[in-house]
C-alpha cells in the first residue's frame, strides 16, 4: 500500500567547512560594487538568516556578531551597525525556525521577509541615531528580492546535505 504522504529524505548534517565557505561567498558578494544598486540583497543576511534556521547549535551568534563587524568595516558604517542586526536576525531566525522550516521553500520565503524588513528597519534607525542620513524608501526593496531569492539560495545551500538515493542495506539508516 502507497502511502499518500510525500517521502522526506534524510538530511546529512551540515559540514562546518561548507557554513563558513558559504558565508564567506556571501560576504564577497556584499563587497561588490552592484551593493549600491537598490535590487542587490544583502548576500550575509540572505546566508546568515538560512544557517541560523538550519544550523542553530553550530552557528551561533557570535559568528553573526564577527560577520557583522566585518560589514561593518567594509561598507564604513558606524561600528556595530550590521553587528547589531546580524544578532537579532540569527535570535529571531533561531527562536522560528521550527515553525518555519515545516513549510516548503516558497513559504518560508513569506516567513522570512518580515524578519528582513524588520532589520532593515532596525538598520536605518541605528544609522539614523549615529548622525547618518535617511537612505530613502528604496532601502526596503532589497528585503523583498531577498525573499524572492530564499527559495533558489535555500536550495544550494541544502543540496549537498542530501543522503544519496540509493540503498544501503547493510546500514541501519
Amino acid at each position: 500500500m502507497k502511502s499518500s504522504q510525500p517521502t522526506v529524505r534524510i538530511l546529512r548534517p551540515a559540514r562546518s567547512w561548507f557554513i563558513v565557505l558559504s558565508l564567506l561567498a556571501a560576504l564577497l558578494l556584499n563587497l561588490l560594487p552592484v551593493r549600491q544598486w537598490l535590487v542587490m540583497p544583502d548576500w550575509v543576511m540572505l546566508a546568515l538568516c538560512f544557517w541560523s534556521m538550519r544550523e542553530w547549535r553550530v552557528f551561533g551568534m557570535g559568528y553573526a556578531f564577527l560577520l557583522g563587524l566585518l560589514m561593518d568595516v567594509a561598507n564604513g558604517a558606524a561600528l556595530g551597525q550590521h553587528a547589531l542586526v546580524y544578532v537579532l536576525l540569527h535570535y529571531a531566525a533561531a527562536s522560528l525556525s521550527r515553525r518555519i522550516l515545516q513549510f516548503p521553500l516558497t513559504q518560508q520565503a513569506l516567513h522570512v521577509l518580515p524578519l528582513f524588513l524588520g532589520v532593515t528597519g532596525i538598520q536605518i534607525v541605528v544609522r539614523l541615531m549615529a548622525g547618518g542620513g535617511f537612505p530613502g524608501w528604496g532601502e526596503f526593496i532589497s528585503p523583498f528580492v531577498a525573499a524572492l531569492l530564499w527559495a533558489p539560495v535555500a536550495f544550494l545551500l541544502i543540496a549537498p546535505q542530501y543522503r544519496p538515493e540509493e540503498r544501503d542495506d547493510t546500514r541501519p539508516i
